[in-house]
Order: structure tokens, then C-alpha cells, then sequence
């Protein structure tokens, strides 16, 4: 697993390493809720991707919105999901 963590001055300490994230465009979806079934928003945000062969390689991204950390309501969490895709046409 890695945790990508965005720090203003990078530097590697024990086990943590710096790693720099290309820049990217990305097909992104929210998982409402707990993350026992994370995995299901995962899967059909992938297949959509994949279903219109626009996947890239590259790492998926996952930032927790809204978390354990903000509210123990698990009903309120929120992730966003990102996979890397290519763009199309100019925004």
C-alpha cells in the first residue's frame, strides 16, 4: 500500500519514502458511506473506464473527504476515487 500524504518539503525518514506523482487526468466517482463496500464504487468506476478504453497507466488515487478522523457517522464519510485516464479533447 502507499499512502500519498502532500507535504510542502519532502524528505524520507525510516520506511517513508518521497515519491513525486506525475501529473494526471482523471475519471473520479465518491463513495458515500462506510468503506466496507469501497470496493463496489471502485469496481464500477472501473469498468466504466475500461468500457470506454479510456484507462492510462498509472496509480489510482483515493482522498478521504470526509473520514473517521471528522465524524464518527459513518453514514457522512465521502472518498473520491480517481483512476487515470487520457483526455479526449481541450477543456
Amino acid at each position: 500500500m502507499v499512502v500519498y500524504r502532500p507535504v510542502r518539503r519532502p524528505r524520507p525518514s525510516g520506511r517513508i519514502e518521497v515519491v513525486e506523482l506525475p501529473a494526471a487526468e482523471f475519471a473520479v466517482a465518491v463513495h458515500r458511506g462506510p468503506h466496507d463496500d469501497i470496493d463496489v464504487t471502485n469496481g464500477r468506476l472501473g469498468a466504466w473506464v475500461v468500457g470506454h478504453a479510456l484507462a492510462v497507466d498509472g496509480p489510482i488515487r483515493e482522498t478521504y473527504l470526509v473520514g473517521p478522523r471528522d465524524t464518527e457517522v459513518s453514514a457522512r464519510w465521502r472518498t473520491e476515487i480517481g483512476w487515470p485516464v487520457f483526455r479526449l479533447s481541450a477543456a
